[in-house]
């Protein structure tokens, strides 16, 4: 019986990988061996950094949030005590978004968060 070489899968095998790697620069573009390697590689950093991008979108909140209690002359830690003591939950995407759009309805928070937190005495260690 003849020997089979894989001529029309390791073709098609080929096409496949370097059309994956398409507009990759210089050899990962152009070889299959180093594309392999740029595609497995490339694949690793999206995955991370579908992660790192929440990290930083709750980082960017956070500054926002931040920036927002500074011109009301308060201060995030105590700002976000005070909703929690006050029982408001919203998440720093939303305020955020109220600090932006709605002006007046983030004073009333941070009023409220103030109150809250000035009026539950805190915690003893």
């Amino acid at each position: 019986m003849p020997r089979v070489r894989k001529g029309a899968a390791r073709a098609q095998a080929r096409k496949r990988i370097l059309r994956k790697a398409r507009g990759y620069y210089g050899v990962k573009s152009k070889h299959k061996y180093q594309a392999e390697n740029a595609l497995i590689r490339a694949g690793a950093y999206a995955y991370r950094d579908r992660r790192n991008r929440k990290r930083d979108m709750r980082s960017l909140w956070i500054t926002r949030i931040t920036a927002a209690c500074r011109m009301r002359n308060t201060r995030y830690s105590l700002f976000m005590n005070g909703l929690k003591m006050a029982g408001i939950l919203l998440n720093r995407k939303m305020l955020s978004q109220i600090a932006i759009d709605d002006p007046k309805v983030f004073d009333q928070l941070v009023e409220t968060a103030v109150k809250a937190a000035v009026s539950t005495p805190a915690k003893a260690a």
